[in-house]
C-alpha cells in the first residue's frame, strides 16, 4: 500500500469507476514533463489496488494536464494539443487498416453503422476484423453485441484481452466500468482513456495483423478525434448523417475536421434515408431524402450508400444482433 498512499495523498486520483462485479478504473495525474516514465508507477498502483479484498479486475490511466498559467501558451504554440498529448509516442497497431466512423453529431445512428460494418466485414471468414467503441461517454458496442456482462481478461504482459463475436475482436470502455454510472471525464482523460485502449490492447501479432480495424468515434469534432488523428496512422473516415439539413450541417463541419488533420474521407452513408412500413411494405421519407447524396457531391467526396430506418434494425440492435450493411458500402471498405 506504500504506492498508493503518496498518490491519494495528493489528489492525484481521479475519475475512479466501481464495478459491482469488483472491477475498478481510475485515472492517476502525474507530472506532464515526466511523460512516460511513469509508467511503472501506473503498474505499481493497478498492483496495489489488484491485491485489495473484493477487487477482480483493475485499470490505472495515466493522465497529464497543464497547470493553468501555461494553457494560455500551450494553445498558443500549438492549438492541436491543448492537453499535452504530444508527449505520448505515436502507437503502431497491428492492423492493415484502421477506419473511423465519425458523424457530426449524435443520434444518426453511427454506431449501429459500425457494428453492421464489422458484422459484414467479418462474414468474409478470411478477414480479420476488430472494431474499438472509443464513443467514451456514450459506448453503445456491448448493447449491440450481447456484451453488457462482458469483463475482459489480461495476459501475461498485463495487455487487455478483447471480446470476441463471430471473429470479430470488440473492445469498448463499457467493458471496464459500471454500466448505471456516468463517466465525468475531462478532456485530458478522455484522449488518455482512447489512447491506452489503443495501446493497451491485444489486438493482434504483427505477424497476423487484423486486416481492418473500425473505430467507432464519439459524436463531434473534440479531443477523441484530435487524438486518433495525432496518435494513429489512420486509412481514413466514413461519416455518418441522417438525410435533414440539421445533421448534414453537421456532418459537414467532421469531413472538413478529418480533412485539417489530414485523414481521408472514404466517403459518405446516409443513415434512416427512408422508413418502410413493415406491415405494408410502403416507403415513407419521414427526415427526407437524398441530403447527404447531395451534400457528398458539393463536398467532393463518394456517397457510399443509404439505410433505411426499420422496425427490423431497431430490434436486432436492441437484441445485440448487428445487422449487415448494403454490399455498397462493404466494397467501398473492404
Amino acid at each position: 500500500y506504500d504506492i498508493l498512499e503518496p498518490i491519494v495523498a495528493r489528489k492525484a486520483i481521479q475519475g475512479l469507476q466501481v464495478g459491482h462485479d469488483g472491477s475498478v478504473i481510475f485515472m492517476i495525474s502525474v507530472d506532464p514533463a515526466l511523460g512516460s516514465k511513469m509508467e511503472p508507477l501506473r503498474q505499481q498502483a493497478e498492483n496495489a489496488v489488484r491485491a485489495l479484498d473484493g477487487v477482480s479486475k483493475v485499470t490505472a490511466i495515466l493522465t497529464a494536464e497543464k497547470k493553468a498559467e501555461k494553457k494560455a501558451e500551450t494553445n498558443a504554440t500549438n492549438p492541436h494539443d491543448p492537453h499535452g498529448m504530444a508527449k505520448n509516442p505515436k502507437l503502431t497497431i497491428a492492423a492493415r487498416k484502421i477506419i473511423a466512423v465519425a458523424s457530426g453529431k449524435g443520434g444518426v445512428g453511427k454506431s449501429t453503422v459500425a457494428a453492421g460494418l464489422a458484422r459484414s466485414l467479418a462474414t468474409d471468414k478470411s478477414k480479420r476484423v476488430g472494431l474499438l467503441d472509443a464513443d467514451i461517454y456514450g459506448p453503445s458496442q456491448p448493447t449491440l453485441f450481447g456484451l453488457k456482462d462482458f469483463k475482459p481478461d489480461f495476459t501475461e504482459e498485463k495487455k487487455i484481452i478483447p471480446a470476441t463475436v463471430d471473429g470479430i475482436k470488440i473492445m469498448s470502455i463499457g467493458f471496464m466500468v459500471d454500466a448505471e454510472k456516468a463517466l465525468v471525464w475531462r478532456g485530458p482523460m478522455v484522449q488518455s482513456a482512447i489512447y491506452q485502449m489503443f495501446r493497451d490492447v491485444e489486438w493482434a501479432q504483427e505477424s497476423e495483423p487484423l486486416d481492418i480495424l473500425l473505430v467507432d468515434m464519439p459524436p463531434g469534432t473534440g479531443d477523441a478525434q484530435l487524438t486518433l488523428a495525432q496518435k494513429i496512422d489512420v486509412t481514413g473516415a466514413v461519416i455518418v448523417s441522417t438525410p435533414q439539413d440539421l445533421a448534414l450541417v453537421d456532418a459537414r463541419k467532421a469531413v472538413e475536421m478529418f480533412r485539417t488533420v489530414n485523414v481521408p474521407v472514404l466517403g459518405l452513408i446516409e443513415n434512416m434515408s427512408t422508413h418502410i412500413c413493415s406491415n405494408c411494405g410502403h416507403e415513407e421519407h419521414i427526415f427526407g431524402h437524398g441530403g447527404a447524396k447531395s451534400e457528398a457531391k458539393k463536398l467532393d467526396i463518394p456517397f457510399l450508400g443509404e439505410i433505411p430506418l426499420s422496425m427490423d434494425t431497431r430490434v436486432k440492435a436492441d437484441s445485440g444482433q448487428a445487422y449487415d450493411m448494403p454490399e455498397t458500402i462493404i466494397s467501398a471498405l473492404a
